[in-house]
């Protein structure tokens, strides 16, 4: 695999800044950072992505995708890492959209794709269960078929973003016998069917992301199914490649290292400075070197991606290291943050606050220990390796 950059790829580098230059402006930033304009700047961001065509870069080209190299990704996520930049909203764009390419049919394609390219339709992911979380083939929410529409009854938890999605992708319970894998299907489900409640989960970093929904007898046309009728496991375990995929966030964790760095180099600690202390230095040498490990380990999976593949186990080492790479380098940003890592108030100044980054540093880290927990826990994604790589 070569990844030195061409003549091509430094214009392309420089075709990027300069965009994201121009299309991610003070204005954009203001409202994305502010709760109640957030879910229209995040919709403003990812159309300003389209109109430049760079929406999809995983894509197939025929489906919308960019047609880039997997050095031209590289490029492109470390640019936006960089910025500090969000990523887009994974569910439509990175879960469910490759999953109605790669198996819906042709007129869920064309109903579904270019309204998630576009951004005029906001997904969210219904797999976890009250008692169903990473055991998804436990799960209890139920469809019945009843002429050409299914009943789906029950609830799903932890659903980032419900508050504000259009559209649902469920697993739901389509038979109850023979091996539970067997008996799931993978619906798609107007989150403005009657019969659906969202109620809000506030988790402990005092923000508002997760909810629960529940579905009580919710009729879903039977065209919202993908594929075949009780084979949606086969569909979810492609879907959840992806997913774990992304979660590694290889390129935000680099950005959230180097301003550990940073940091580290400012704070004093008994007359020096913190980057200094030994002990300190070892644990950044670390996780440098296993963030460089990592980094080569994505670029293989996306090569592989390109050039027509399709993420494997591969997806779980990633999802393993990334989540642990990015707690350990919260925990660094809480220890450099003190005793100001308390302050609640985000309103407050730096010089009140000490640290300008205490509070945030606060609730990243506390959201931060759930990376381990979703996309499937990292103890599920061990007994997936086991099996898929060592044949245990």
């Amino acid at each position: 695999m070569d990844i030195s950059f061409s003549p091509e790829d430094l214009a392309f580098r420089d075709e990027v800044r300069a965009f994201f230059d121009q299309a991610y402006d003070a204005d954009l930033q203001a409202r994305l950072a502010d709760k109640a304009s957030f879910k229209e700047a995040v919709i403003d961001w990812q159309k300003r992505l389209y109109a430049q065509g760079w929406i999809a870069p995983n894509w197939p080209v025929e489906y919308g995708g960019t047609g880039w190299s997997s050095t031209q990704k590289y490029i492109f996520e470390t640019e936006r890492s960089s910025r500090g930049i969000r990523d887009v909203v994974p569910f439509g764009l990175q879960m469910v959209g490759p999953v109605i390419y790669a198996f819906g049919n042709d007129e869920q394609k064309e109903r579904f794709l270019p309204r998630i390219l576009s951004s005029d339709d906001w997904w969210c992911q219904g797999y976890s269960e009250p008692g169903a979380g990473s055991d998804l083939a436990s799960l209890k929410t139920k469809a019945v078929l009843e002429g050409d529409e299914y009943v789906v009854n029950g609830a799903k938890i932890w659903t980032t973003y419900a508050q504000y999605a259009d559209w649902i992708f469920c697993l739901v319970r389509s038979n109850s016998e023979g091996k539970k894998q067997e008996g799931i299907s993978f619906l798609l489900i107007d989150m403005k069917s009657p019969g659906i409640k969202v109620n809000p989960i506030h988790t402990i970093d005092n923000h508002h992301s997760l909810n629960e929904v529940e579905f009580n007898d919710v009729r879903v046309p039977v065209a919202n199914r993908i594929g075949e009728e009780n084979k949606g496991w086969t569909y979810a375990k492609a879907l959840l490649a992806h997913e774990r995929t992304t979660i590694a966030g290889v390129a935000d964790s680099k950005r959230a290292f180097d301003e550990v760095c940073r940091r580290a180099a400012l704070e004093v600690n008994a007359g020096k400075r913190l980057i200094d202390d030994p002990l300190f230095r070892k644990r950044l040498s670390d996780i440098e070197i296993e963030l460089m490990a990592l980094e080569f380990t994505e670029l293989r999976v996306l090569a592989t991606v390109a050039s027509g593949g399709a993420p494997g186990a591969e997806s779980s080492l990633l999802k393993i290291k990334g989540t642990e790479l990015q707690q350990a380098i919260q925990s660094l940003n809480m220890e450099l943050a003190g005793y100001y890592q308390g302050v609640l108030d985000n309103n407050l100044s730096a010089e009140q606050l000490g640290h300008e980054f205490g509070s945030d540093a606060r609730q990243s880290f506390m959201y931060g220990r759930a990376a381990t927990v979703y996309g499937g826990s990292n103890e599920i994604q061990k007994n997936i390796i086991a099996k898929a790589v060592l044949g245990l």
